[in-house]
């Protein structure tokens, strides 16, 4: 057993190595899915939420990039590098990947209770401005997509640029949802003051 354990780890890994410029990147998104499935437990009790029919509108465009960018994907279809990236851009990457990832902690962090994967409406909801939402309304969005457009930019592939884009655009999909959401459930005064004052999920942009 302890054999087959370790083929199976050494085959994992060596997915990820073969496929990505550094396994630096890997380990940060590793180290990020852990920490946040982790956290998912500290979240409030949910009063309502998105239909999950109308949820697939961003959920499926998440997913099917998800697999795209995942190096397996890669090279079940034998797709290679379009380039292969030096070690000083891969670096440079990686930073790009860490501080998106962090950026979502500072956001989870300020909203505490109030965080959910789906889009819901939690006992208590208010409209956070604090901390990173004082720049971007949806800044765990925003850290999301810089990390795995940093991410699809490492790998090289057309299969990880295509699934970064796909990913992008789901994130911004469901932010346009909860936008609409928060505006209903917590007041057109409350959140529409907010949206006017703070850029979606690029900072210093026109508000809207």
């Amino acid at each position: 057993m302890p054999h087959s354990l370790n083929e199976l780890f050494a085959l994992v890994w060596s997915g990820w190595l073969a496929a990505w410029p550094s396994g630096l990147i890997a380990l940060i998104w590793i180290g990020w899915l852990i920490s946040w499935a982790v956290a998912s437990f500290w979240s409030g009790r949910t009063q309502k939420r998105v239909l999950t029919w109308n949820a697939q509108a961003y959920r499926i465009p998440i997913i099917a990039g998800a697999l795209l960018l995942t190096p397996w994907t890669a090279q079940a279809l034998a797709v290679r590098p379009v380039w292969v990236v030096g070690n000083g851009v891969a670096y440079a990457l990686a930073a790009v990947t860490l501080a998106g990832v962090l950026l979502t902690w500072w956001a989870r962090i300020h909203l505490g209770y109030f965080w959910s994967n789906a889009i819901t409406h939690k006992e208590g909801h208010r409209v956070i401005d604090t901390g990173p939402y004082r720049f971007v309304r949806h800044p765990i969005y925003t850290g999301l997509i810089a990390a795995i457009l940093a991410t699809g930019v490492g790998v090289g592939t057309i299969t990880a640029m295509l699934g970064a884009v796909l990913i992008s655009l789901g994130l911004w999909q469901k932010a346009r949802m909860e936008e609409r959401f928060l505006s209903v459930e917590l007041g057109a005064d409350a959140y529409g003051a907010y949206r006017r004052r703070v850029p979606m999920l690029v900072p210093f942009l026109p508000h809207r």
